[in-house]
Parts: C-alpha cells; structure tokens; sequence
C-alpha cells in the first residue's frame, strides 16, 4: 500500500500540534509497512534532507518531497492565497510522482488538487484533516471573528470535495456535522502519543500541589483567565510552572509561579511534567491537543476545558473538565486540586497514564487508519 501525505510541514522542520500529528503520521504508517510520499516544506535552518528524526528502517519506506511556501504581500487573505499557491505546488509535484492508493491531506494542502477533481478529474481516495475547525469555534476577539469568516468558506469546498473527512471524535464530530458533512463521510481518529511518553509510575502527590501550563501566549488559549485566577489565590499554597513563550510583560511576579520559556527537547518535557500532579488547559478552541495527551502520559490530572474532542480525554476520574471562559469553574478546579487529599489526586493521576496505555498509543491507533484507508 501506498499513501500520499499532504501536510503543511512536519516536526522538527515546522513547529506546532499539526506538524507533530503529520511526523506520527509518517513515521507509524512507515513502521506498519505503508510506503509514504511525503509532501511537505521546511521552515527552519535544519537540513531537511536528512529527515532526522525518522530511522533508517522508517526511511526506506518514505520518499520526501519539498515544497516551498510562498509568501505573498500581507493583505487580508493573504495566507488562503498562500496556501492555495502551496497546495498547487503539491499537486503539480504529486502529478510527477507515480500512483498512490490514498491520500491523506492535512489542511489545505489538497485545496487545489480537490479543485481538479470537482471538475471532473479523477484520483485516488482522499482524506482531509482541519484538526481542530478553530474557524468554527469561539472566536477572541475582532481580528479572530475576521479570520473566521475569510477561513469558513473554502474550509467548506475543501469538506465538500473529500471522500472522508477526518475527526478526533467528541464535539469536532458534531461541528464537523453541522457544517452539512454526512455522517457516513466522517472518521473518527483520536490523536495519539509515542509508547516512550508512558511513565512508569506516577508522582506521589505531595503537600504542595505543582501546577503546568503548556503553550505560547495567545487569547484563545485561556492565559489571560488563568493570570486573573492565579493572582486571587494568594491565601493557598502551590507552585505553578508555565512552559513556552511567555512574554515577560505578561509574567506574575510573585513566589511559587515559574517561566521557563520554550522547551523544544523531549525528554526535558517529560521530566518537567512528570515532576507536576496537574496540567491547566483552559482554552477556549482546540481540537484534541498534544500537551493533554503528554501530561495524562506522564501520569498528571488535568484541568481543561470542554473544547473539540477534551471530554474524550478529560473526565470526573483523572480530572476537571470545566465551561470555556468560565474564570469560576477554573479557580474552583484548581482551589479543588489544591485541597484535594493526596491519595484522591493520585487516582486521578494514575486514571490518566491507564487511559493513554489503554486508548492513545500510536501503535494501535495506525492500524484503525489503515483499516479505514483499506475500505
């Protein structure tokens, strides 16, 4: 078998929660024995070529090709000119490159192919993954409503034009529903996590609960709600630890709460999370995000909001799942946390490292993949 992934870019050549899906992607399609084109670009100073991440076994079973992402003048709709520019980019390469069985496109980046085959040309299969549909989701603020409405419209051709459209199941079904896509089109695919992210056993929680944020500074990850909670809560005893770019005019000053800025290598991750009891993820739009699955891995609670497919992960054994925006539901799970009895929380720690070994490892999530790209 053979499959064409699209994607717009993979870890650690771009960075974010899509490029990591589409490396995962690769590298367990390769390890089930899946030939892979790979269409991808580079936003980094690393040779790409060298596909350092992959093995050499993984390797033989991916063919890398690179495509350049154009950068147009910054008026507004600038990045859907981009990125139709760079899907034709793919499909004028994926037209050089032989025959496929399927396609798996992450984003946009089958916008044009998809355009060919509304006018009639025909291709293999093709599936396509938004992740999270943020464009359909709460928006932040007047510049977030403007590019709502600029993404909505070719989101929908793209959701119109696919043979399947991909889920992580929960509420991105139901959005994915109402959109107007046919249930019988719809796959449900949570994301996943590596085996080597299990802990072997969870941190005894101690008298002092350790907190962790995971992630850059912007609106619709919740930190403004989190800061103003935060700063109420000075008659209780904690630590809290915020991990990414957190720019420094936006940093409480005040004992117990830490920045450590970006942290790019995985081990140093994991021994971060593993030294916390409680990941808080009060965003206000995600779709099944990486940083839940890794602290549940590292055998944390969480407290998070009821976005995209959260309640899929997140629930009343191994944590809090609270309303979006609500600032009284995120101080009352953390003031709950903070007083929870030790042997309580550690249930709750020890639910989310079974969870993840039962539910979200890649080497069973690859074969539900291959099975629906088989039919």
């Amino acid at each position: 078998m053979k499959v064409a992934l699209f994607t717009d870019g993979i870890f650690p050549y771009v960075m974010g929660g899509m490029q990591k899906h589409s490396f995962y992607l690769a590298r367990y399609l390769a390890r089930a024995g899946v030939e892979v084109d790979l269409y991808h670009f580079n936003a980094s100073d690393k040779d790409i070529s060298k596909l350092e991440l992959f093995s050499e076994q993984e390797k033989q079973k991916i063919r890398s090709f690179v495509i350049p992402f154009p950068s147009l003048d910054k008026f507004p709709g600038h990045y859907l000119r981009e990125s139709f520019e760079y899907s034709s980019g793919i499909y004028n390469a994926f037209l050089k490159n032989g025959k496929v069985d399927y396609i798996y496109a992450k984003g946009f980046s089958a916008w044009k192919l998809l355009d060919e085959k509304r006018k009639g040309k025909i291709f293999p299969p093709v599936g396509v993954n938004f992740h999270g549909y943020e464009m359909f989701q709460i928006s932040t603020g007047w510049r977030s409503k403007l590019e709502q409405i600029l993404l909505r419209p070719p989101v929908k051709f793209n959701l119109e034009q696919v043979d399947h459209v991909y889920s992580y199941g929960g509420k991105i079904t139901e959005l994915i529903q109402n959109i107007g896509v046919a249930k019988s089109k719809i796959r449900e695919l949570p994301t996943g996590i590596e085996p080597e992210w299990l802990a072997s056993s969870i941190q005894p929680a101690s008298g002092i609960r350790k907190f962790v944020f995971v992630g850059r500074y912007e609106r619709r990850k919740g930190i403004e709600e989190l800061n103003r909670v935060l700063s109420r809560l000075k008659n209780h005893r904690f630590e809290f630890t915020f991990v990414g770019p957190i720019p420094p005019s936006k940093q409480m000053n005040r004992p117990g709460i830490r920045y450590l800025g970006p942290v790019m290598d995985a081990p140093e991750m994991r021994r971060i999370l593993q030294g916390c009891d409680v990941l808080v993820c009060p965003s206000h739009s995600e779709g099944m995000p990486n940083v839940i699955m890794e602290a549940m891995a590292s055998g944390l609670a969480v407290i998070a909001t009821d976005v995209g497919a959260v309640a899929d992960m997140v629930s009343d054994d191994n944590g809090w799942l609270i309303a979006v925006q609500s600032e009284k539901a995120l101080e009352q799970a953390i003031v709950s946390a903070i007083e929870m009895p030790a042997g309580k929380l550690e249930k709750m720690k020890a639910s989310s490292l079974q969870q993840v070994a039962d539910r979200f490892l890649w080497t069973g999530l690859m074969q539900r993949l291959i099975s629906y790209i088989s039919k």
